[in-house]
């Protein structure tokens, strides 16, 4: 239905009836509400604009277009409900240009196709798995496997450097099995679970959206720079060189092969489950998409227990998890995660 054009004031007749004689007039534009003014002031519709951001808005003579659909007048600029036309300058528009074209497309990169996730667990449940999970892989790590090799005599540190390679193999895949085994008996009684959960597929198209994860590996390196800077490194004695670094720096093939698999491999499958395929999704039962994203991160860089690298492991999980919510297949973000692993470990073999 046509609206009257945009007019300075429009005031309703049946108000003001009772009071038009000779010394007021009644004003008809083109499609316009008719408006009462006095025969002593000149008709002067305005249009608002600005000069610039800092300023304020100010009045301008301009004409009352003959409005046409779609709340436009016919020279294209969009008007208020109250009847101004708002023009911006050109020095405005160009300086806003590249925020408006990077928010379209990070809504764009965040929009997650197709329905929510169907979440039949409470808050309790999704606290109670992410701390048994963390506290596994702590007590399997640090406890439970260097018991079982004290026992069978031998340790860590009198292996050689393949010896110990493969000595954290093993203890990796039993951490990740015993996690696993954490998180499908806390489910249990929640089988067979809805659809979409924990969906791994090699079928759809997330090839895309892995190049574009991967475009941000820069922006991860130079977040761990700008991490170490604003929180050096406290040591109060020497730092001694790790099992992985004496085996880079021995250059043993298969020992670095053997780490290659730890870091590249049994880590992805491992966090992913838990911190993309578990931990995203629940959260949004209560909070929206993004949000969910987010605080999935920053879980994910919080158990690495590493305040250096904080930044680029909560900006790494935000990208991952906007991949997985993309494509709702853990294929893609276990292979952005395995290769920054890769990368890193390439990096220290230089």
């Amino acid at each position: 239905m046509a609206s009257p054009s945009r007019c300075l004031i429009q005031r309703p007749l049946s108000a003001l009836s009772s009071v038009v004689n000779g010394k007021f007039s009644v004003w008809k534009g083109v499609n316009c509400v008719p408006q009462i003014w006095p025969s002593s002031r000149p008709l002067r519709p305005v249009v608002l604009t600005r000069k610039s951001a800092s300023k304020n808005w100010r009045f301008v003579p301009a004409a009352c277009f003959k409005h046409v659909e779609g709340g436009e007048e016919e020279d294209g600029s969009p008007s208020n409900a109250n009847g101004f036309d708002f023009v911006e300058d050109e020095e405005v528009k160009g300086n806003t240009h590249w925020i408006s074209n990077f928010q379209k497309v990070f809504v764009r990169f965040f929009r997650s196709p197709g329905e929510t996730w169907t979440v039949p667990w409470t808050a309790e449940t999704i606290i109670q798995i992410v701390l048994l999970w963390i506290a596994t892989f702590w007590f399997v790590g640090s406890w439970i496997v260097p018991f079982l090799a004290h026992a069978a005599g031998f340790s860590k540190e009198s292996l050689t450097y393949r010896g110990q390679a493969l000595y954290s193999l093993l203890t990796d895949v039993v951490e990740g099995l015993a996690g696993i085994a954490i998180l499908h008996r806390c489910l249990a009684r929640f089988f067979p679970l809805p659809p979409g959960w924990f969906r791994f597929s090699l079928k759809g198209n997330w090839q895309l959206d892995v190049v574009l994860g991967c475009v941000m590996f820069p922006l991860v390196n130079l977040l761990s720079q700008l991490n170490m800077d604003l929180v050096p490194m406290v040591s109060s004695s020497p730092v001694g060189v790790s099992s992985v670094e004496q085996s880079i720096l021995a250059r043993d093939p298969v020992a670095m092969a053997l780490y290659a698999v730890v870091v590249s491999v049994c880590a992805p499958v491992w966090e992913e489950i838990v911190f993309r395929g578990f931990l995203l999704p629940s959260l949004t039962r209560y909070m929206s998409l993004r949000w969910s994203i987010l605080l999935s991160a920053v879980a994910f860089a919080l158990a690495h227990f590493n305040v250096q690298r904080l930044l680029p492991l909560v900006f790494l999980g935000v990208v991952m998890g906007a991949v997985f919510a993309r494509t709702r297949n853990l294929l893609p973000s276990m292979l952005l995660h395995s290769l920054w692993n890769g990368f890193v470990f390439l990096d220290l073999m230089r």
